[in-house]
């Protein structure tokens, strides 16, 4: 039996370690070759290695017990080298092999991700060779399998049971991490409760598999069996309890569990304590978390993110980005964390020009290529309104994972392009990937858009039963804003009434939203009725029940409503608009006269609604108030925020460039019909992003449809 023998190139010539030279090893002949491999593949020093393997092919010691241990060592050499291919030709050459050379090759098809050639080794050797397999070499091969290889692990499972190995530490926790992995909950906690001699590693791995598949319930049955059975905490425990306090918003046992960490002996690494910032952050108490994080003796990205990513959580976008300055004179460079929650903040402040910053920074952190970089800069541009820079960002994705599929996918339908959002999904299943929750949700919003309901139906009663997704709320509303935007209120109101969903105020709104849009105000109102009895405070529900009851001219149940609202302390909250020209905000209320420019604005808007009049544009005043004069409500229509936000954005853009507002509340009637003449007119792209969705004005039309 000889050793697979090395071409000369692979091994000459040698830079021999300092701790062995060729002199040395020669001068050696009784040194032994097993420790020698061992050191150098625990250094992972590749060349040294292959000296010592060149050198026993050339002595070709003729022991047959010490040339199987030699193999093993050198498998193990090449495994740990990352030369895997190598190993498989030295463990094929083998006549004989022991459980040490299968257990040396699994590892190595282990360590480089190649978890379906580990199982076919297992088999090979429990079947082909008859070898019994140790702890080792079982647990290895229950690892190798994911929720794709679930049934290859149960049989790894059951051969244990047969084995007797099931009881053993490193058996147990591969079972428990499997059983996580595939969200078979019932079978890993069987497992903590059945299989004695729990460690603290169980405990860690069971509660993180019931967080990572929102088993909140069983992890907090974990967590008081571990605290009943006084098993100690390791750095590990503390992140994991800290996640499932952050994952259950419950800040009562968050601070509790780090009263007991300042307690004990465990030292505050930046695990631990990003651990506890984000937590804070989660639970709704940012100023917490950065009490904890000014008190850090050190900090590194980690932290810096944690801390940025709660002020986000919490929707102090601004507070976010200002840290992100902050943690630049510390001298600490972003990573891809970083760069997502920016991207981000800057999303929820509709600011496309630091996006754009921020995008530039990214590309010269060498982030560009990041796919997590990639999905959050999509998901910023489309949130901008920046549709073509979103989709430029795709194009140049050079990998992509679910998350950019739904992201690219979602993003057109929030922005009324059904068709482009349709053939996105097409692509995707082109590719081979898998849709998920979200991707349905994107996927059946676009054929409300374009009001495809029977395709929508398709979607939502076969293709999410075959991809075995379980629809929830966000789909059940998406085909109640499908049947309602095709004007099948009836058919909408009955589904809602025949499912046994937990509807909340949204949904019902959008049926609501439907019924005022298609003119039927009767429905509305008793559905107005039952929402208000839901949510007695929903303010969105008043405005649209008193502008139906506007309509149709009922003054008087318009001023019960309002009555009502001042009754039950409900306010309207003031219209804003808001643009970004050059890095500086530009803020407007309704008839707002504090802007330094506010003549100007006011002559250019006057201007601007006496060009669109020759092109059919008649002031909407029916849902003005009819204790007024109609000049008087002509006049309130004509200065809305919006209006006045357009057009200063047309006095200080250059000609042909598009303009981005943002208002907080839904665009009124009015203001919509303008904007959209206005587009006309000024040829422009004017985008609007209201309360309700984004609407793309251009050449007289609205990507919306007119109904929003």
């Amino acid at each position: 039996m000889s050793i697979l023998k090395l071409p000369i190139t692979d091994i000459m010539p040698v830079k021999f370690t300092p701790f062995l030279s060729r002199s040395n090893f020669l001068a050696s002949p009784h040194q032994d070759p097993i420790k020698l491999l061992k050191v150098a593949a625990d250094a992972k020093n590749l060349k040294f290695g292959r000296t010592i393997h060149a050198h026993l092919t050339i002595t070709n010691h003729n022991y047959r017990d010490s040339k199987v241990n030699q193999l093993n060592s050198l498998i193990n050499l090449y495994v740990k080298c990352d030369e895997v291919s190598i190993a498989r030709k030295l463990f094929d050459s083998m006549p004989r092999r022991n459980v040490v050379s299968w257990s040396a090759l699994m590892a190595g098809y282990m360590q480089n991700g190649n978890p379906l050639e580990v199982f076919e080794l297992f088999k090979k050797m429990v079947v082909k060779d008859n070898i019994f397999p140790n702890e080792y070499v079982i647990a290895t091969a229950i690892s190798s399998c994911d929720s794709q290889m679930y049934v290859e692990g149960k049989q790894c499972h059951g051969y244990a049971l047969k084995s007797g190995l099931e009881f053993h530490q490193y058996v147990k926790n591969a079972l428990i991490q499997l059983y996580s992995k595939c969200s078979d909950v019932g079978a890993a906690i069987q497992i903590l409760y059945t299989v004695p001699g729990n460690d603290i590693f169980c405990y860690n791995l069971v509660v993180n598999g019931l967080l990572q598949h929102t088993h909140m319930a069983e992890a907090v049955d974990v967590l008081k069996l571990i605290i009943s059975e006084g098993i100690e905490w390791n750095n590990a425990t503390y992140v994991t309890i800290f996640r499932l306090c952050a994952s259950l918003k419950d800040i009562t046992l968050g601070k509790q569990v780090h009263a007991q960490m300042l307690k004990s002996d465990i030292d505050c690494d930046v695990y631990i304590g990003s651990s506890i910032i984000d937590m804070y952050g989660k639970c709704g108490n940012v100023l917490s978390g950065r009490t904890f994080f000014d008190r850090l003796q050190s900090r590194n990205v980690v932290s810096w993110t944690s801390i940025i990513a709660a002020y986000f959580q919490n929707e102090f976008f601004e507070e976010a980005l200002n840290l992100f300055s902050k943690m630049e004179i510390d001298c600490i460079p972003p990573n891809e964390y970083t760069m997502a929650v920016l991207f981000n903040s800057a999303a929820g402040l509709s600011a496309l020009c630091l996006g754009d910053q921020l995008h530039a920074r990214a590309e010269k952190s060498g982030l560009k290529g990041n796919v997590m970089v990639g999905n959050a800069l999509i998901i910023m541009y489309f949130k901008s309104g920046d549709i073509l820079a979103a989709q430029s960002v795709f194009s140049n994705m050079t990998c992509c994972n679910i998350i950019t599929w739904n992201a690219i996918i979602t993003g057109h339908s929030h922005h009324g392009l059904g068709k482009e959002a349709l053939s996105m999904f097409q692509d995707m299943m082109a590719t081979g990937e898998r849709p998920n929750y979200v991707t349905f949700i994107g996927v059946i919003l676009a054929c409300a858009h374009l009001k495809l309901v029977d395709e929508g139906f398709y979607y939502f009663n076969h293709l999410m039963k075959q991809f075995r997704i379980v629809p929830g709320l966000e789909h059940y509303t998406c085909i109640v804003g499908l049947l309602s935007r095709s004007g099948r209120l009836d058919e909408a109101e009955n589904f809602m009434r025949s499912h046994q969903i937990n509807w909340d105020v949204v949904s019902w709104r959008t049926l609501l939203n439907a019924c005022y849009v298609h003119k039927h105000y009767d429905k509305g109102r008793k559905i107005a009725e039952y929402l208000l009895q839901l949510e007695p405070r929903d303010v969105g529900t008043y405005i649209l029940l008193s502008n139906m009851h506007a309509r149709v001219r009922r003054w008087d149940h318009v001023v019960e409503i309002r009555k009502l609202m001042r009754e039950r302390n409900v306010k309207k909250e003031p219209g804003v608009s808001w643009l970004e020209i050059r890095n500086v905000a530009h803020v407007f209320t309704s008839e707002d006269i504090k802007h330094p420019e506010a003549n100007l604005i006011y002559e250019n808007v006057k201007d601007l609604l006496s060009k669109i009049r020759p092109l059919g544009y008649v002031p909407d005043i029916d849902n003005v108030l009819h204790d007024i004069e109609d000049e008087q409500k002509v006049d309130n229509l004509s200065y809305h925020s919006e209006k006045l936000a357009v057009a200063y954005g047309l006095m200080k853009t250059p000609s042909g460039a598009p303009i981005t507002v943002i208002k907080n509340l839904r665009m009124c009637d009015d203001c919509h019909t303008a904007i959209k003449l206005i587009s006309k007119v000024a040829n422009r792209v004017i985008v609007v992003r209201d309360a309700n969705r984004f609407h793309h004005f251009q050449n007289g039309c609205c990507s919306c449809g007119d109904y929003w």
